[in-house]
């Protein structure tokens, strides 16, 4: 049923007696034409876009755990298109125009605010590299603008610019489309709507190998039973690796925690993103007044999905460096990730060495972000074998052509990203 104000108030005066399961409870098939692997995000919107754009809903959703359980639910929220190289910058873009209708397109409310994405810059020499950024955001057709002194301060009254800081503010990159948007609705939502189309979606049902006939996939085995398919789509972040490796496939990526953590809830204060760039720590306020924070990576490979205190002292070292009266409030909740970072920090989306087998993995701190256009891109490679313009540049392949997506120019360094 469609969700409005009016289903709400009727709803509400018969006792909430009629409202219906978001999602159904189907019987396995023994086939179909497509088994996504992960329901998360990016896996949910494939879902939702193929049955939306391509009218294919013989599909099944299989997910190891609860739908909003993995990494989907696990960030802290925030999209943004800042990107300088062509590629990351086109698919964020376009994820970041999806994002400004998803509410309706799905009548589910994602909460998605666009308050503003602020990236400090702590020197002129990393002001004159955000102003290249700017530029060429510009020339794409992005929404971007340099702030310094006065300026800045009056989009951010809080920034604190007195005295002598260990890393002064410069100024900053402002991307005002940017922003954030409420990750576990926007699990909730696709999975409703691909749900309500005929998709079948299955909980607590991880694909436990892989079988392939003449270097073409033809079934998924689950503990509910083998799915044979057409095709599949593994989207797992934080597990990439480990379900890659069922097919016999080696990701050239690492899996590092990333961790994030919230205050006690305070009166509003901060009305944008705000991103300290030296050492990296990035802080934004929920409807509720609670402070989210975030920062590095641990910096070395886990699956444990559980913070060390270091971090959290790293963080809040630079956090309060910003906006000195966090010091007065109390932590109140903390969790953990696990990012799948390749050597050149960027995604791996597309084709596999194996027939009809897709791979979605690598995004780090940039899936959640480009949800919805990861989405849409492969539901249309599902759909009609050609891969979109937008994530061809992604493809496991340019490891081995040398055309690798370097947004940080710092290597095959996947810690440092």
């Amino acid at each position: 049923m469609a969700y409005s104000g009016l289903s709400l108030l009727s709803h509400a005066l018969t006792g909430n007696k009629r409202w219906p399961a978001i999602l159904s409870t189907p019987d396995m098939r023994s086939s179909y034409d497509i088994v996504i692997i992960g329901a998360g995000g990016h896996g949910l919107a494939t879902a939702h876009y193929l049955a939306a754009n391509h009218g294919i809903t013989n599909i099944a959703v299989i997910e190891s755990g609860w739908i909003g359980g993995g990494n989907t639910a696990r960030n802290t929220t925030i999209v943004r298109s800042d990107y300088l190289l062509n590629s990351s910058f086109g698919l964020k873009n376009f994820a970041l125009k999806l994002w400004s209708d998803l509410t309706q397109d799905l009548n589910f409310n994602l909460m998605y605010e666009p308050r503003g994405y602020v990236d400090l810059a702590h020197s002129d020499g990393e002001l004159e590299h955000f102003t290249l950024r700017a530029n060429a955001m510009r020339l794409r057709g992005g929404d971007a603008d340099i702030l310094t002194g006065q300026a800045l301060q009056e989009r951010v009254p809080e920034l604190d610019f007195s005295g002598d800081k260990r890393f002064e503010i410069s100024g900053a990159l402002v991307q005002e489309s940017g922003g954030v948007v409420r990750h576990d609705a926007v699990a909730w939502g696709f999975a409703r709507k691909a749900s309500t189309a005929g998709v079948h979606i299955f909980q607590n049902c991880p694909a436990t190998g892989f079988e392939t006939e003449g270097g073409k996939i033809t079934a998924v085995q689950t503990p509910q039973g083998r799915i044979a398919c057409k095709q599949a789509f593994i989207s797992v972040a934080g597990a990439s690796s480990a379900v890659a490796g069922m097919a016999g496939i080696n990701l050239p990526l690492n899996s590092i925690n990333v961790q994030a953590f919230v205050t006690e809830p305070v009166k509003p204060a901060l009305d944008a993103v705000v991103n300290y760039n030296a050492g990296l720590s990035y802080i934004s306020q929920t409807d509720k007044g609670e402070f989210v924070l975030g920062g590095a990576t641990d910096g070395y490979s886990s699956f444990a999905r559980r913070g060390s205190f270091e971090r959290i002292e790293d963080v809040l070292a630079r956090a309060v460096q910003m906006f000195p009266f966090l010091t007065r409030l109390r932590l109140m909740r903390h969790w953990s990730g696990t990012a799948d970072i390749p050597m050149d920090g960027n995604a791996i989306v597309g084709r596999t060495p194996i027939e009809g087998l897709m791979i979605n993995a690598g995004w780090g701190y940039a899936g959640f972000k480009a949800t919805p256009a990861v989405g849409w891109c492969m539901a249309e490679l599902l759909a009609t074998g050609k891969t979109p313009d937008l994530i061809a540049p992604f493809a496991l392949e340019r490891f081995e052509t040398g055309a690798e997506q370097d947004d940080g120019g710092i290597g095959p360094y996947p810690w440092l990203h």
